[in-house]
């Protein structure tokens, strides 16, 4: 807490005067940078009390982006600069333009595979295994760290508390202990994958931009190790306190749809076309994204054209099992994306971009990562990830761009994607698990295991620092 709070007052701290006219206006100790962190804080303030609110999280921090960059915007007109600020605005806009895109195109592939019914099929597999309170608990935890990567940490999280919630009953504990072993899998599995996290496609996204870093796409699976002993050693400890019991066994009968299995196959080939194009045609990955949703889109057409259900005239709710065109619309999933994550993101991506060109990010780069030094600083970052979310902070680091090895911007990397595991209010997974759960999974009853989560944090930051030591240079 006291280094969260250090950060926020390198913020506050202020520096020197307007720059001559004609270049960039330091504005961090004018009136104009104190309104923007105001407004900035209000906003965040509303984002965090979502859960209380029912605001949505996207609309304050949309108006604070819109006011923000309005006040920019006047200053510098008021000084003769009118395209200095447009500038950088469109920088930011491009910026958040390319992630949104790959976002939705990611979204769109798992909206699919969730209308054909592939992760109800998963979760009705493990509900008829039969297994003990125990073995669920590992199995949910090791396919949340196995999925997440793939599919992001949210859609991984929201699927085994489905799972644990069916076969959990009126079983407080299990379910309790459960959701936050999935929160910190999830997570875990996210932060060593350049699709399992926004955080950690922003990185990747950052090193095409920037040909010398800070992390190529490869490079990410030198966290897989540390990420795991992340999820591992609170697993460890909490699986003691699991009953020792069986629930209740459930009959239930569920198939895919038609197509299901191909979705599936058409998203990972939709992953190496992207990660082709960047790697091999040294293009912009969100190219490769774009053309993977085409693969999905010829597919629904031949879904489409070749249903028998139409042909042979049966019922409509068999038609709709077999994957007729009323059943499978491409811009049903679409529409089905993570707006209002898409719309949040845009919002921090604008406010932070306009808090970095007042000046403040330089300021807290040259204390955090000069004078603080780069672990300690990369360590704050997931601290800071728990209380404030991961998305803002990252996004920071990486306007600073500080002068770091790879090994720091793994551990900048890892800290971010983890540190959110800490508090539930600290990820959009366990944010979303409190509204899934709710009354059996909640804040106070995560806090309760937040001491045993802290030991992975700081094991994964330990193993991560001895076995990549050569990645952190002389």
């Amino acid at each position: 807490m006291k280094i969260a709070l250090g950060c926020l007052s390198l913020l506050l701290a202020p520096t020197t005067t307007l720059a001559s006219s004609g270049q960039p206006l330091d504005l961090t100790s004018h009136w104009a940078g104190y309104t923007a962190l105001v407004i900035f804080a209000l906003a965040y303030l509303l984002v965090m009390a979502e859960e209380f609110t029912h605001l949505r999280k996207s609309k304050p921090v949309i108006l604070a982006a819109g006011i923000i960059w309005a006040i920019i915007g006047y200053v510098y007109h008021a000084h003769g600069l009118n395209h200095e600020a447009e500038q950088a605005v469109r920088h930011n806009l491009l910026e958040y333009a390319e992630l949104m895109l790959f976002l939705l195109v990611a979204m769109t592939y798992i909206n699919a595979m969730d209308e054909r019914r592939v992760f109800e099929a998963l979760r009705v597999w493990l509900v008829r295994k039969g297994l003990g309170f125990r073995a669920l608990f590992w199995i949910t935890g090791l396919l949340a760290f196995f999925i997440s990567p793939v599919a992001d940490n949210l859609t991984t999280a929201l699927l085994m508390c489905a799972v644990v919630m069916a076969v959990g009953g009126d079983n407080r504990r299990f379910v309790l202990l459960a959701c936050i072993n999935i929160v910190v899998a999830a997570n875990a599995g996210g932060a060593f994958s350049p699709f399992g996290d926004i955080t950690t496609l922003m990185v990747w996204q950052k090193n095409i931009e920037t040909p010398q870093g800070p992390v190529d796409f490869w490079s990410f699976f030198y966290l897989f190790i540390p990420s795991l002993v992340n999820w591992l050693v609170p697993a460890i400890l909490m699986v003691l306190a699991v009953p020792k019991a069986n629930p209740d066994p459930i009959t239930e009968d569920l198939s895919m749809r038609r197509g299901a299995r191909r979705i599936v196959a058409l998203f990972f080939l939709t992953i190496v076309t992207a990660v082709s194009f960047h790697n091999f045609l040294h293009l912009p990955p969100v190219i490769g994204m774009l053309t993977g949703l085409a693969y999905l889109q010829f597919f629904g057409y031949y879904l489409k054209k070749t249903s028998r259900a139409n042909e042979s005239g049966e019922s409509i709710a068999h038609a709709a099992d077999m994957g007729s065109p009323v059943s499978f619309d491409i811009f049903r999933s679409v529409a089905r994306a993570e707006w209002d994550t898409l719309l949040f993101f845009y919002g921090v991506v604008l406010c932070v971009g306009g808090l970095g060109f007042i000046g403040y990010l330089a300021m807290t780069s040259e204390i955090m990562y000069v004078q603080w030094g780069a672990t300690y600083a990369n360590v704050a970052v997931g601290l800071l990830s728990a209380i404030v979310d991961n998305i803002p902070v990252m996004f920071a680091v990486l306007t600073m761009m500080p002068d770091m090895s790879l090994g720091q911007w793994l551990l900048a990397t890892l800290t971010a994607g983890v540190g959110g595991s800490l508090l539930s209010i600290g990820s959009a997974a366990g944010v979303a698990l409190m509204g899934q759960a709710r009354g059996k999974y909640t804040f106070f009853g995560h806090l309760k295991w937040t001491p045993v989560i802290a030991l992975g944090y700081v094991a994964s930051i330990l193993v991560h620092m001895w076995l990549n030591q050569g990645l952190f240079g002389p």
